[in-house]
């Protein structure tokens, strides 16, 4: 007997993430970038479903992001609050409550919580990070979790994972059952290793560029991601070009990805445009090949659903772990509050209930997404669950009454890898407020800290901070009174890291003393990433001590 007839009032549910898919780089969003890379496949679920643009994750960084889709609640309250985070067995809501609920779960392809994925009847799962090409899975077996391996050798993790989750659809699963399958890619995460096939793809193509990559205007950021004086543009956010001296992507692209580069490339022999533009292409284009493969494998599930009649029947829902910054302002990763590292790619397809072609604005966060799977499944939400469902939203066309109309935002790991201080903020449909406290766990590693608005109906690209704009007065205290309602409301008191919160509150006014304090905090770190620099200390540890 099929899933089809069994669960014909439940639909079979496939949540498929990548790690790092920008929205911006999915054609269906209309970025610069659709033209020269669409992605056919994901754009089905757009012209067959739905699409948000408002999307957001509420910390943009791995391990935080994929806790609070499993959990339900803020990092703050599932305790992931960085790299180090993990959702131990018996927490992992969603495996749980949808097993309860009848289904068989399934959790392949990227992990990245370090304790086993228990909950789950099946997993199929990489560890750690895993490895682009002949890619190793940990399974469940006799020996202790991360010990039992299979290896997909000569396939590229791409691949591999959808060869996974098709061999379970196929032939492991339980036909009675209605199923929950969590497939999960790695790509595009850097460094961005595309399957072989792909390496001509986009090889003679000028990948379209950011006007930020090349113009700073004088009113974007603030001191806290420029310094005084703009002296820690050098050491605020990873670069594209050399603007970083300790990491950027002409630095680290050469050496990994010669064959994007002339021949016997030197950087000394080219002007620093011409070596952004060189970094900022292979960047892309390594990105996009790796977005390709994704599209592309999306097409195979896609195909065996119709071919063995679930598609119709099964809620498919396309996203990423957050955005990536794909050269805006000449930044690299995430991590960022600016919308294209916050902004989820969301993209929703079950033709039963959600009507083909609509688009929402409506804001969502990714604490929202296990409460709405849970909702189509007809099983409990758990009352610890701080996110709620939008199926109401998705099957009447009609954002709820008394709905949220702001997502909160926290980034804890304070400089950390990609240099980006440590921020919260708030974000409505209409405007972002960011408030950069600079300081890590401790108290320590300071930065100086800085608040910055953006209007992103005048300006959605965020290039200008108009938080000093004497008709904005009004507005800055209403959105600090609303973003520190917003933090009582979902619980981030401060308890958690009692010396980060005396940083938080001693800058909140942000009154002339404090302002003067930020201009001492920005001329110290300076000596401090200077002296690490001369020192050769690239990997310091920056989110805890002093």
């Amino acid at each position: 007997m099929s899933s089809v007839a069994v669960a014909a009032d439940r639909p079979n549910i496939l949540y498929i993430m990548s790690d790092d898919h920008a929205a911006h780089a999915i054609s269906a969003y209309g970025g610069r970038l659709a033209e020269v890379a669409p992605t056919p496949n994901i754009d089905r679920l757009a012209k067959e479903g739905a699409l948000f643009t408002n999307a957001f994750c509420t910390n943009s960084i791995c391990s935080p992001s994929r806790a609070c889709v499993l959990t339900g609640q803020y990092d703050h309250v599932n305790g992931a609050f960085d790299l180090s985070g993990s959702v131990a067995p018996g927490k992992q809501m969603l495996a749980i409550q949808m097993k309860k609920a009848g289904y068989q779960t399934a959790m392949i392809g990227k992990w990245h919580l370090k304790e086993e994925p228990a909950d789950f009847d099946y997993y199929c799962v990489l560890p750690g990070q895993g490895e682009y090409h002949n890619p190793e899975f940990c399974i469940r077996g006799e020996k202790p979790f991360g010990k039992n391996l299979i290896k997909a050798d000569g396939k590229h993790v791409t691949d591999a994972i959808t060869d996974i989750s098709l061999e379970w659809l196929k032939k492991q699963r339980d036909q009675s059952k209605p199923f929950f399958l969590m497939h999960h890619f790695k790509a595009p995460h850097d460094y961005f290793d595309n399957a072989a096939r792909y390496e001509t793809y986009l090889r003679e193509v000028a990948i379209p560029e950011p006007e930020t990559l090349w113009k700073r205007d004088p009113l974007f950021g603030s001191i806290a991601t420029r310094g005084a004086n703009d002296e820690l543009i050098p050491h605020i956010g990873t670069s594209i070009g050399g603007r970083n001296p300790r990491r950027s992507y002409l630095g680290d692209l050469p050496k990994l990805y010669p064959a994007e580069f002339p021949e016997n490339f030197d950087p000394a022999n080219f002007s620093d445009e011409e070596n952004t533009r060189l970094a900022y292409n292979a960047y892309l284009k390594k990105f996009l090949r790796c977005v390709k493969g994704i599209d592309d494998n999306l097409g195979r599930l896609f195909a065996y659903l119709e071919e063995s009649g679930q598609l119709e029947n099964t809620l498919i829902i396309y996203t990423a772990d957050q955005g990536f910054m794909l050269g805006e302002h000449d930044y690299q990763d995430k991590r960022w509050m600016y919308d294209q590292s916050q902004r989820m790619p969301l993209l929703v397809r079950y033709p039963q209930k959600v009507e083909a072609g609509q688009r929402f604005d409506t804001i969502i966060e990714n604490v929202d997404f296990g409460p709405t799977m849970l909702d189509f499944a007809d099983a409990d939400v758990p009352s610890n669950v701080q996110g709620a469902s939008f199926k109401s939203l998705l099957e009447s066309g009609t954002e709820p009454e008394g709905w949220k109309q702001e997502a909160y935002y926290r980034y804890w790991m304070h400089m950390a890898h990609h240099d980006n201080p440590a921020h919260m903020g708030i974000r409505t449909k209409t405007h972002k407020l960011i408030y950069y406290y600079g300081c890590n766990y401790d108290g320590g590693y300071q930065t100086p800290p800085g608040w910055e608005l953006y209007d992103l109906v005048e300006d959605p690209m965020e290039t200008r901070n108009v938080i000093d704009e004497s008709e904005n007065r009004q507005l800055v205290d209403e959105l600090k009174g609303r973003l520190a309602a917003l933090r009582t409301r979902v619980g981030d008191d401060g308890s958690h890291f009692p010396r980060c919160e005396a940083v938080v509150q001693e800058f909140w006014d942000y009154d002339v003393q404090d302002q003067a304090k930020a201009i001492e905090l920005s001329h110290e770190y300076l000596k401090r990433r200077q002296a690490e620099l001369k020192a050769g200390k690239k990997g310091v540890r920056t989110w805890i001590g002093q």
